[in-house]
Formats: C-alpha cells, sequence, structure tokens
C-alpha cells in the first residue's frame, strides 16, 4: 500500500496568517464601501419614495391635492408613458407633467405638438434648461434659484391674487416677447417663478410651475399653496397625471447614439481623470537619485534566496535565463583553477583550450556544455545542472 507523499512547505510558501495580515485592509476597506453604499442606498431611496405620485400619502407625495381634487368633482388619473399622455390631452383635460426634464429632446417635441392645439392646460412641475423652452416655447430657466421659497403674487392672474402668498420659489423665469400675453407671477428679483403662457389658438394654455412645493402633501396646508394648486389643477374636470419614468425613454433610445447616452460634463470629467492619471503615474515613477543599498534587518539564509529566484524562473519558464545563470557562474568557479583570468572566463577562445589542455579532452562538448543554446525544458534544464556540477567537480580532482 503506497500513500501519496506531501510536499513539505517551504519558506517562501505564505501562511494563513500571513495571507489575512496582507489582506485585511483591503476586505477592511471594502467592507466599509459596501457598508456605506447600502446605508446611502437606503436613505436615498426611503426620502424619494412617492415623490409626487398622487397615490403616495408620504411627505413629498401628493396624494392630499388628489383627494381635495376629487372632492371638488375632478378626477385625476395617473399615467406613466408618453404615448398615454399624449393620448390624454384635450380641452377637458389638465395635463401635469411631474418631472418635465426627464424627457428627451423628441419626447418633448412630441408631447408639445400634442398640446399646443388640444385646448387644454398642460402644467409644467419645475422645468429647468432642459425642457422648458421646447414645452414653453418664449420661456427659458434662470441660471440661478430663487432664494425665497414664499412669494407674493404681483400679478393680475386670477387664481394667484386669490391663493396669495405661496410656496413657488425655485426655478425663476425669462419671457422673451414671442411668449405674447403671458402671465408673470410670484417674481423675485423681478423674475417670476410662475408663468402662464397662453395657447396661440384655441383656450389652451401652459403653465410653467417654479417648484413643486404647492403639490407636495407636507407643504400642501401652508400659505395659499392649496388654493393655487386647486385653482390651477381644478380648471377642467380631469386631470392626468404625468410621471415620466427611465423606461419610457426606452424606445426613443434607439435614434440616439453612445454619446448622447452619457451625462453631460462626461468629456471634462474623462479629461481630468485621464490628467490625474498622468500625474499619478509620474508620481510614482520619480527617481530622487541612484539606488543605495541598505543593509536587511534579518540575515536570510542562501538557500531561502535561491529556492525564491527558482520559483520565479520556473513560474515564468525562463529556462533561458536560468541556464545563463547557471554557465555563468561555473564559467567563473573554474577559470581560475585552470589559470585563466576572471576577466576572460566568459570568452570561449580562453576559457575552452585551457579546460582542454588540463582534462585532456575535445573542446566540442565544452563549447556546447559552457556556451550552448538554452535547454527546452525543465528535463533539459536539470540535466544541464547536473553536466555542470560533474565538470566543475572532475577539473577540481584534476
Amino acid at each position: 500500500m503506497t500513500t501519496e507523499a506531501t510536499l513539505p512547505s517551504t519558506s517562501v510558501s505564505p501562511t494563513a496568517r500571513q495571507v489575512w495580515t496582507r489582506a485585511r485592509g483591503v476586505v477592511l476597506g471594502a467592507v466599509i464601501l459596501l457598508a456605506a453604499a447600502v446605508v446611502i442606498a437606503v436613505i436615498r431611496s426611503g426620502a424619494e419614495h412617492g415623490r409626487l405620485d398622487p397615490r403616495s400619502a408620504d411627505t413629498d407625495g401628493s396624494r392630499a391635492v388628489a383627494e381635495l381634487l376629487d372632492d371638488r368633482g375632478v378626477s385625476t388619473r395617473l399615467v406613466t408613458t408618453l404615448d398615454e399622455a399624449s393620448a390624454a390631452a384635450g380641452p377637458d383635460t389638465t395635463l401635469l407633467i411631474a418631472v418635465p426634464d426627464l424627457l428627451t429632446d423628441s419626447q418633448q417635441n412630441r408631447l408639445r405638438a400634442a398640446t399646443e392645439a388640444s385646448g387644454g392646460r398642460t402644467v409644467l412641475v419645475a422645468p429647468g434648461s432642459p425642457s422648458v423652452s421646447t414645452l414653453a416655447p418664449g420661456v427659458t430657466a434662470d441660471t440661478a434659484l430663487s432664494l425665497d421659497s414664499t412669494l407674493a403674487p404681483r400679478c393680475e392672474l386670477p387664481a394667484a391674487r386669490r391663493a396669495g402668498s405661496a410656496d413657488t420659489g425655485g426655478f425663476r423665469y425669462h419671457v422673451v416677447a414671442e411668449a405674447g400675453a403671458a402671465d408673470t407671477c410670484y417674481p423675485e428679483d423681478g423674475l417670476p417663478t410662475l408663468v402662464r403662457v397662453p395657447a396661440a389658438e384655441g383656450d389652451g394654455d401652459t403653465v410653467v410651475l417654479g417648484a413643486p412645493d404647492i403639490l407636495l402633501n407636507s407643504s400642501l396646508d401652508e400659505q395659499g399653496n392649496a388654493s393655487l394648486a386647486l385653482q390651477l389643477l381644478g380648471s377642467r374636470p380631469h386631470v392626468v397625471w404625468y410621471l415620466p419614468s427611465l423606461s419610457d425613454s426606452a424606445p426613443d433610445a434607439g435614434n440616439r447614439s453612445f454619446f448622447d447616452l452619457l451625462p453631460s460634463g462626461w468629456l471634462w470629467g474623462a479629461l481630468q481623470l485621464f490628467v490625474a492619471g498622468g500625474l499619478a503615474a509620474l508620481w510614482r515613477a520619480r527617481r530622487l537619485g541612484p539606488l543605495v543599498p541598505e543593509k536587511l534587518p534579518v540575515a536570510i539564509r542562501a538557500s531561502e534566496t535561491v529556492e525564491g529566484r527558482a520559483r520565479l524562473y520556473r513560474k515564468a519558464n525562463a529556462r533561458d535565463r536560468a541556464a545563463a545563470a547557471l554557465r555563468s557562474t561555473t564559467r567563473t568557479r573554474l577559470a581560475p583553477l585552470v589559470g585563466v583570468p576572471v576577466s576572460r572566463a566568459h570568452t570561449p577562445e580562453a576559457l575552452l583550450p585551457a579546460l582542454s589542455a588540463h582534462l585532456h579532452g575535445d573542446g566540442q562538448p565544452l563549447h556546447a556544455l559552457l556556451f550552448g543554446p538554452p535547454p527546452g525544458d525543465d528535463t533539459a534544464l536539470i540535466a544541464l545542472t547536473d553536466q555542470l556540477d560533474a565538470l566543475e567537480r572532475e577539473v577540481r580532482r584534476s
């Protein structure tokens, strides 16, 4: 009965304790990053859950205003696709677009084409530069936000005058002459936060609201928010509440290139990363002067060094370098034994004749042994090592 021999662990084989000591910093950092990501995801998901959703009773939801509209005979229907929103536009409908900036350019154009001659009302909730100029022609968003959240109406729009002060502070807008007889209300520093643009034809209009606060459950009972919300949304018997979703933009993505799908500013971000990577490479590759030898704090046995270097050669399949090192060392030791200076130990014309005369043999086998080509496999390398050892022993005996 035979048993398989177990190779003994060598001095260069890391122990489990050494592996853990080296890796524990990386593992600890990964665990901390993972825990932080989970905490941030939980916090953000809880904070944004049901935002501007007429079914949600959360603080950022809009269920309260939907129920108040229902009490006054105004129905509220939630839609999440562009096709449903476009089909619902009509003279007896108020179409509320909760997050206009989520719409792509082509979606904005389609929605504008469906609503501009519908005769109904379109309410845009806090549209920024990506969407307001398309959905409300003649209106552009200011780069600075309003500093005050509660503002006075200061306009002749009946709904605003009856509601009084309201929390409309957010986006501020510029209204150009092409917008016609637009109503500009709740201004700050001369720029309105609520704009009503009448349609070119028919009784329809578009209302641009600078902030969503008057629709949120948490602030509906403050100032004149409830009154303003009910008047803006209750002018028609039906409210279609459009919550754009990321999945709704999937059919439109086929007409866009990869670079169109990347967020704005990606080019500058990539350039900054490239520069930072170059600086890091220069920093790591710096040379402050010549290398200075330093004594090791502990003594390392020669056998350990040999074993470690042999493992590196074997891992890299560097038989040529291993054979060159063995032959060079052998030639260096043989030269003094046969009367050849060490400086000429690696010259075949000087070393081989002296060896042949010392051994009284032919120089051809010695040339192949000491200066021949690298071995083709590990077996040949081991045979070369044995032959070099045998040659050195023979020279020393003679």
